[in-house]
């Protein structure tokens, strides 16, 4: 069977996956892009950029592993956009599409938990979001139909992980701690207390500062 899987999962020192006071102007709120500076420093990170250069070694090993072997994605509203509540914009012309654009990074279907369902968005490249009110089992039932042999990525944010790991649903996590303490925010790691009973934990130091954890399903 296929395996569910969480890849470049950023969160600071205390914990954090994202800031307060998300808005479209800051889509990780008062953390900016601090969270995820490791990354785009890499050459995979500057060739999504669409810039040359960047670091290689362990950073980018990671990084770049980020499109390999997945089907399908499932991620929390939070992720999508800031918006809460019921929508408001559902067929307008300047109908909100995600913090990417018309051309999002995503190029296998997404599946959007949110308790608000509206109509699917497809995008240009072909990705179609899907805005589904389930639980973390039956968006994965969903997720591993439309994924066919390959993995499903749970994309974030911080909650969503959360959720599918309080579910038991997670096969292999990477975590990327970096060295910056956010004081605030939405933290991955409340209500899982002894999680490491049950996966193998493997950590991998970079010169960067950046801790990679590698979590196994025992």
């Amino acid at each position: 069977m296929s395996q569910v899987r969480v890849h470049n999962l950023s969160i600071s020192l205390d914990g954090f996956g994202t800031g307060e006071g998300l808005t479209f102007d800051a889509p990780f709120g008062h953390a900016g892009e601090r969270l995820h500076e490791w990354m785009f420093a890499t050459r995979f990170g500057r060739a999504m950029l669409g810039q040359e250069g960047g670091t290689t070694g362990i950073d980018n090993a990671f990084a770049e592993r980020i499109e390999l072997g997945f089907g399908a994605e499932i991620m929390g509203r939070g992720k999508f956009g800031p918006q809460t509540g019921p929508w408001e914009d559902v067929g307008a012309d300047g109908e909100w599409r995600g913090w990417w654009g018309r051309n999002p990074p995503f190029h296998t279907p997404v599946f959007v938990l949110t308790h608000h369902p509206r109509p699917s968005i497809e995008m240009e490249g072909g990705t179609v979001f899907h805005f589904v009110n389930a639980s973390p089992e039956e968006a994965l039932a969903m997720a591993r139909e439309a994924a066919g042999d390959l993995d499903v990525r749970i994309g974030g944010g911080p909650t969503t992980v959360r959720a599918f790991l309080a579910a038991g649903l997670i096969d292999l996590m990477h975590v990327a701690v970096v060295p910056i303490v956010l004081g605030r925010g939405v933290r991955l790691w409340d209500d899982l207390e002894a999680l490491e009973e049950r996966y193998e934990v493997e950590p991998i130091a970079s010169p960067s500062g950046v801790t990679h954890l590698t979590f196994t399903r025992r």
